[in-house]
Protein backbone atom coordinates (compact mmCIF):
# COMPACT_ATOMS: atom_id res chain seq x y z
CA UNK A 1 0.00 0.00 0.00
CA UNK A 2 1.29 3.47 -0.84
CA UNK A 3 1.07 6.64 1.21
CA UNK A 4 -2.19 8.58 0.91
CA UNK A 5 -2.38 11.33 -1.70
CA UNK A 6 -3.24 14.62 -0.05
CA UNK A 7 -6.03 16.54 -1.75
CA UNK A 8 -6.63 19.95 -0.23
CA UNK A 9 -10.24 21.20 -0.22
CA UNK A 10 -12.13 24.24 0.93
CA UNK A 11 -15.79 24.91 1.63
CA UNK A 12 -17.17 27.72 -0.51
CA UNK A 13 -20.58 27.51 1.11
CA UNK A 14 -21.60 27.06 4.74
CA UNK A 15 -23.71 23.99 3.88
CA UNK A 16 -20.90 22.23 1.99
CA UNK A 17 -19.98 18.80 3.32
CA UNK A 18 -16.46 17.40 2.99
CA UNK A 19 -15.98 14.47 0.62
CA UNK A 20 -16.32 11.18 2.48
CA UNK A 21 -16.21 7.46 1.71
CA UNK A 22 -19.24 5.26 2.13
CA UNK A 23 -17.01 2.38 3.21
CA UNK A 24 -13.34 1.78 3.98
CA UNK A 25 -12.62 0.28 0.55
CA UNK A 26 -14.86 2.54 -1.55
CA UNK A 27 -13.06 3.90 -4.63
CA UNK A 28 -15.00 7.15 -4.66
CA UNK A 29 -15.60 9.94 -2.19
CA UNK A 30 -19.24 11.03 -1.95
CA UNK A 31 -20.17 14.58 -2.92
CA UNK A 32 -23.31 16.31 -1.66
CA UNK A 33 -25.70 18.91 -3.02
CA UNK A 34 -25.73 22.12 -0.99
CA UNK A 35 -29.31 22.96 -1.96
CA UNK A 36 -32.51 21.43 -3.25
CA UNK A 37 -32.73 20.93 -7.03
CA UNK A 38 -35.22 19.57 -9.49
CA UNK A 39 -33.69 17.79 -12.47
CA UNK A 40 -36.22 17.75 -15.31
CA UNK A 41 -36.62 14.96 -17.82
CA UNK A 42 -34.02 15.02 -20.59
CA UNK A 43 -32.56 18.32 -19.39
CA UNK A 44 -29.21 18.90 -17.77
CA UNK A 45 -28.88 20.70 -14.45
CA UNK A 46 -25.76 21.97 -12.67
CA UNK A 47 -25.73 20.98 -9.03
CA UNK A 48 -23.23 22.87 -6.85
CA UNK A 49 -21.36 21.04 -4.09
CA UNK A 50 -19.93 24.13 -2.41
CA UNK A 51 -16.44 22.58 -2.55
CA UNK A 52 -13.22 23.43 -4.36
CA UNK A 53 -10.20 21.11 -4.42
CA UNK A 54 -6.50 21.24 -5.22
CA UNK A 55 -5.69 17.97 -6.94
CA UNK A 56 -1.94 17.31 -7.01
CA UNK A 57 -0.05 17.44 -10.31
CA UNK A 58 0.00 14.04 -11.99
CA UNK A 59 -3.57 13.27 -10.91
CA UNK A 60 -7.11 14.09 -11.97
CA UNK A 61 -10.46 14.02 -10.25
CA UNK A 62 -13.12 11.90 -11.93
CA UNK A 63 -16.75 12.78 -11.20
CA UNK A 64 -18.85 9.64 -11.46
CA UNK A 65 -22.52 8.91 -11.02
CA UNK A 66 -23.65 7.18 -7.84
CA UNK A 67 -25.06 3.81 -8.86
CA UNK A 68 -28.11 4.22 -6.61
CA UNK A 69 -29.16 7.39 -8.45
CA UNK A 70 -28.30 5.88 -11.82
CA UNK A 71 -30.63 2.97 -11.06
CA UNK A 72 -33.45 5.50 -10.60
CA UNK A 73 -32.68 7.34 -13.85
CA UNK A 74 -30.21 10.12 -13.05
CA UNK A 75 -27.11 10.08 -15.24
CA UNK A 76 -24.11 12.30 -15.85
CA UNK A 77 -24.44 13.51 -19.47
CA UNK A 78 -20.68 13.55 -19.98
CA UNK A 79 -20.25 10.04 -18.54
CA UNK A 80 -17.29 10.82 -16.32
CA UNK A 81 -16.44 14.44 -15.60
CA UNK A 82 -12.80 15.45 -15.25
CA UNK A 83 -11.37 17.87 -12.73
CA UNK A 84 -7.91 18.93 -13.87
CA UNK A 85 -5.11 19.45 -11.35
CA UNK A 86 -5.03 23.19 -12.10
CA UNK A 87 -8.80 23.82 -11.61
CA UNK A 88 -9.67 25.71 -8.43
CA UNK A 89 -13.34 26.54 -8.97
CA UNK A 90 -16.39 24.98 -7.38
CA UNK A 91 -17.11 21.34 -8.13
CA UNK A 92 -20.47 21.21 -9.87
CA UNK A 93 -22.23 18.05 -10.96
CA UNK A 94 -23.94 17.92 -14.35
CA UNK A 95 -27.03 15.73 -13.96
CA UNK A 96 -29.65 14.61 -16.49
CA UNK A 97 -32.87 12.82 -15.62
CA UNK A 98 -33.90 9.95 -17.94
CA UNK A 99 -36.25 8.17 -15.53
CA UNK A 100 -39.97 7.54 -16.01
CA UNK A 101 -41.25 10.60 -14.13
CA UNK A 102 -41.08 14.13 -15.54
CA UNK A 103 -38.57 15.22 -12.93
CA UNK A 104 -36.43 14.09 -10.02
CA UNK A 105 -35.99 16.05 -6.81
CA UNK A 106 -32.60 16.23 -5.12
CA UNK A 107 -32.65 17.25 -1.49
CA UNK A 108 -30.15 19.63 0.09
CA UNK A 109 -27.35 17.54 1.59
CA UNK A 110 -28.08 14.49 -0.60
CA UNK A 111 -25.17 12.48 -1.95
CA UNK A 112 -25.26 13.12 -5.69
CA UNK A 113 -21.98 11.92 -7.18
CA UNK A 114 -18.61 10.53 -6.25
CA UNK A 115 -15.09 11.79 -6.75
CA UNK A 116 -12.32 9.37 -7.70
CA UNK A 117 -8.71 10.55 -7.70
CA UNK A 118 -6.75 8.86 -10.51
CA UNK A 119 -3.14 9.08 -11.73
CA UNK A 120 -2.41 10.67 -15.09
CA UNK A 121 0.77 9.38 -16.71
CA UNK A 122 3.22 11.73 -18.32
CA UNK A 123 2.59 11.38 -22.06
CA UNK A 124 4.45 12.61 -25.10
CA UNK A 125 2.77 12.28 -28.51
CA UNK A 126 5.16 11.54 -31.37
CA UNK A 127 4.01 11.91 -34.94
CA UNK A 128 4.98 9.05 -37.27
CA UNK A 129 3.92 7.61 -40.62
CA UNK A 130 0.82 5.37 -40.44
CA UNK A 131 2.93 2.31 -41.29
CA UNK A 132 4.93 2.87 -38.08
CA UNK A 133 1.87 2.42 -35.85
CA UNK A 134 2.09 -1.35 -36.18
CA UNK A 135 -0.50 -3.93 -37.13
CA UNK A 136 -3.10 -5.41 -34.79
CA UNK A 137 -5.78 -8.04 -35.22
CA UNK A 138 -8.45 -5.33 -34.99
CA UNK A 139 -6.74 -2.99 -37.41
CA UNK A 140 -8.91 -0.03 -38.45
CA UNK A 141 -12.18 -1.64 -37.35
CA UNK A 142 -14.14 0.89 -35.35
CA UNK A 143 -17.62 1.12 -33.88
CA UNK A 144 -18.94 -2.38 -33.30
CA UNK A 145 -16.12 -4.12 -35.13
CA UNK A 146 -15.26 -6.43 -32.22
CA UNK A 147 -18.77 -7.74 -31.63
CA UNK A 148 -22.47 -7.06 -31.96
CA UNK A 149 -22.39 -3.73 -30.08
Amino acid sequence: MTAPIEVLFTRLHDKAQPPHRGSALAAGWDLHSIQEHTVYKERTTRIPTGLAVAIPPGFEGQIRARSSLGAKGMILPNGVGTIDADYRGEIQILATWIGENESFKIEAGERIAQLVIAPIPSVEFIEVESTELGDTKRGTGGFGSTGRY
